[in-house]
């Protein structure tokens, strides 16, 4: 890949709205798509928000009315906001566009940068982003007093831990040793080019998840960088670290469109 541009537009009191971000978005996208700039990462904070993906269901939505704003990437419902470093990769890539691969190169990015900060994360079969894995779950301590035989989660597939207490909360995942997602992903393409990203939870109050389902996840939550380590963590300490891991990924990725498998052609036969 060629040259590689970072934009920082704005963190802590100058942090962005949304759709200001959003705007500035396709600005770059329109001008990257005629390659008048070259492919760029654009990172910022955002005020508190929340947004919904393509995929968001009215049930995973705050039940207070909490405004949402519904945007064009995939996904599902996440929070934005203080504390968190948000990166909106505009990136050019061949087509057929392997959208798997682009989010993998992400997820990369950002495990090393948690990998040099301390802490070990990974991948889940299934589930985009980032995660702190958990115990397993014999060995998680019981909710509310009760064995896990009678979690409510295990019984009721439409279980909301909204109407169920702090016990339940997404910010609370990690007292309870489960499965923690720290960072999110969220992308769209549109003409072979990239738009939205990722989001890094560095010190964010991880209570603004508990008025959603997270990414539309009821059986894990969310972490962050701080609340792992047990010591404060900056935004200013993170961004120079995923700049060169983001740098290091993307600048040296092999780009390949995806492959398409050529359905096999039918062969008929007629007796004679």
């Amino acid at each position: 890949m060629g040259e590689l541009r970072f934009v920082r537009m704005g963190f802590g009191d100058e942090a962005v709205d949304y759709q200001v971000a959003w705007d500035e978005q396709r600005r770059v996208h329109a001008a990257r798509f005629a390659d008048e700039v070259p492919d760029t990462v654009i990172l910022l904070e955002h005020p508190p928000v929340y947004t919904a993906g393509r995929r968001t269901e009215d049930s995973e939505r705050p039940l207070d009315g909490t405004p949402v704003i519904d945007v064009d990437r995939g996904g599902k419902i996440t929070w934005h906001g203080p504390g968190q470093l948000v990166g909106y990769p505009i990136q050019k890539l061949p087509r057929p566009v392997d959208v798997v691969a682009h989010v993998r190169r992400l997820e990369e990015a950002l495990i090393r940068t948690c990998t040099e900060f301390g802490l070990e994360t990974t991948r889940v079969e299934g589930r985009s982003g980032v995660w702190v894995l958990g115990d397993p779950v014999e060995q998680r301590p019981s909710l509310g007093g009760l064995s896990l035989d009678f979690d409510p989660r295990l019984q009721d597939e439409e279980f909301d831990p909204r109407l169920n207490g702090p016990e339940y909360a997404p910010s609370n995942a990690g007292q309870r040793r489960e499965d923690r997602k720290i960072a999110a992903i969220g992308i769209r393409v549109a003409k072979g080019v990239t738009m939205h990203g990722f989001a890094l939870n560095v010190n964010p109050d991880n209570k603004w998840f508990d008025k959603i389902i997270p990414c539309g996840i009821r059986d894990a939550g969310v972490a962050s960088l701080a609340n792992e380590l047990g010591r404060d963590v900056t935004i200013e300490e993170v961004l120079p670290v995923v700049e060169r891991h983001l740098e290091d990924v993307l600048e040296n990725a092999d780009l390949r469109p995806r492959v398409v498998e050529k359905a096999p052609v039918a062969v008929t036969t007629s007796g004679v």
